[in-house]
């Protein structure tokens, strides 16, 4: 198989630690259209991890030191292709669940694509936090691609299982695939020729 259509490794990282959260929807619906596509899409979910409010980054941990959870999440990353986040909108912003998750990490991310997935409860699908994802994502080093996959009245538009319940939100999805697949193959071709620094 030519490099160009080898299979991704895609984590998707799920931004709510809430009880009633809705985000695990729009998790489901993005792993199983990955994992559909013949990628690998892992769940990475702060509630199943229990990260406590960010002390230390991995990287300031001595070598084989750091908690297995982090260790496992490097292991990972280091092989990621590019990252999907999930979002919900709290308060116009970024949920803190989220933010705390993706700061104990650094050069893992480096020159890999990410793809935002928002939603809320009402007709705006979360883009006002994906906004703000946006700088923070670039920030990290792995800068949003130019499409959002926002979804508004999640709890209307896809199932407990993920499985959209309207046509628009899984043609909205498949293009924005289309579009991060696009991204993540060419940057995986121009990191195996070396990055810039």
């Amino acid at each position: 198989m030519a490099e160009a259509d080898a299979g991704l490794t895609v984590p998707v990282l799920l931004g709510s630690v809430r009880r009633d959260r809705q985000g695990i929807r729009a998790a489901r619906l993005i792993v199983q259209a990955l994992e559909a596509r013949g990628h690998e899409a892992p769940l990475v979910d702060p509630m199943e991890l229990h990260l406590p409010l960010l002390d230390r980054m991995y990287k300031e941990h001595p070598a084989g030191e750091a908690p297995e959870p982090l260790e496992r999440l490097a292991t990972l990353y280091r092989r990621a292709d590019g990252f999907m986040i999930v979002s919900g909108e709290y308060n116009n912003g970024i949920p803190p669940a989220l933010k705390n998750l993706l700061d104990y990490f650094l050069e893992e991310y480096f020159w890999r694509p990410s793809g935002i997935v928002c939603y809320s409860a009402g007709q705006f699908g979360g883009v006002r936090a994906a906004m703000q994802l946006r700088m923070t994502l670039a920030e990290l080093g792995m800068p949003s691609i130019p499409s959002l996959l926002p979804i508004p009245r999640i709890q209307q538009a896809l199932g407990e299982d993920g499985v959209a319940t309207d046509e628009r939100t899984g043609k909205s999805a498949a293009r924005f695939l289309d579009e991060f697949t696009w991204y993540a193959r060419a940057l995986r071709h121009q990191r195996a020729g070396g990055v810039p620094y």
